[in-house]
């Protein structure tokens, strides 16, 4: 079990934190999205802050177990966020979403798993 929670737990830390410099240089992809989905573009800086964070978190988790089982849950509620502002708008191109929310879900229970059970 603990192979499955490190790898797990990196790989969404690294995924995440890859999302948040894309956010957080201003990359043109996350103010698309943001438009596409008629956010205002002061929410991308925001957005990237909550996915480093989150990425950040995963990693601590390793020396404080309850700080990455809370990162794991803020990013499913990121995902589950990001899943209604798509869903309002009537966009069905999830692919990018599944696999980020996949992942932090993914995250979550290995994390639970692992420190809880």
């Amino acid at each position: 079990m603990f192979a499955a929670y490190v790898t797990i737990t990196v790989f969404a830390s690294v995924l995440n934190g890859s999302a948040a410099v894309v956010y957080l240089i201003g990359h043109e992809f996350p103010k698309a999205q943001a438009d596409m989905k008629g956010l205002p573009r002061s929410w991308v800086p925001v957005l990237g802050m909550l996915l480093a964070a989150g990425s950040l978190g995963l990693l601590g988790g390793f020396a404080v177990p309850m700080l990455g089982t809370l990162a794991a849950a803020g990013l499913v509620l990121y995902f589950i966020g990001a899943l209604l502002a798509h869903l309002r708008v009537g966009s069905r191109k999830l692919a990018n979403w599944a696999g980020f929310f996949a992942t932090a879900v993914a995250a979550l229970a290995v994390n639970l798993g692992y420190h809880w059970s």
